[in-house]
């Protein structure tokens, strides 16, 4: 499926610059939200764009068919917006991950830890139908904590965990080495820094 054209005109300069850098040209740096200290990258002025959107979406997509996923499950909160455009698109099931007491069915729960202490997320228990094959998607990857705990959600449901897809990879810190020694899959991302 391809995303259809839009109605966006866009300036010569995007024209000759590759997606990666025309998202990170629209990325937003927030100085110390959510506390003193963190750059929070903004991904919101993307949807100030449809054709980037489409692009974007586009682009992931095609990493994530030959993985042939039955279902795309993304973490809340921003990880829905592009996991839930990419399983319409993949023609796949979506599984919201939420925190925890968010969901309203019975839920299986992972914990992971934060710098200041746990949290857990969790997924419908019969979100995951054993032996599918997972893509799990979110926003950015830090630290890959709330990734690693979606990926054992996955794996407790017997379900296949066949890839990780972020928008943004902080390269800096160590979450797609912590996932890749974890569950053997080499996360994709669309930027770096």
């Amino acid at each position: 499926m391809v995303i259809p054209a839009v109605y966006l005109t866009h300036t010569s300069q995007h024209n000759y610059m590759t997606l990666a850098d025309k998202f990170k040209s629209v990325i937003r740096d927030v100085k110390d939200f959510p506390k003193p200290g963190i750059v929070f990258k903004d991904i919101t002025p993307v949807f100030n764009d449809p054709h980037l959107v489409g692009e974007l979406l586009n682009e992931m997509a095609q990493h994530i068919t030959v993985l042939r996923p039955d279902a795309i499950a993304a973490i809340e909160a921003r990880g829905f917006i592009f996991g839930s455009l990419l399983a319409h698109h993949l023609g796949c099931k979506f599984i919201p991950i939420r925190k925890a007491g968010k969901l309203p069915y019975r839920t299986r729960k992972e914990e992971y830890s934060l710098e200041y202490g746990k949290a857990a997320i969790e997924i419908h228990e019969d979100a995951v139908v054993p032996g599918s094959r997972i893509v799990i998607h979110d926003d950015l990857l830090a630290t890959g904590g709330t990734a690693e705990a979606a990926g054992k959600l996955v794996e407790n449901a017997d379900g296949a965990l066949v890839g990780f897809s972020f928008l943004i990879n902080l390269s800096f810190l160590p979450g797609a080495e912590n996932l890749r020694t974890r569950f053997g899959v080499n996360p994709y991302c669309i930027a770096e820094y």
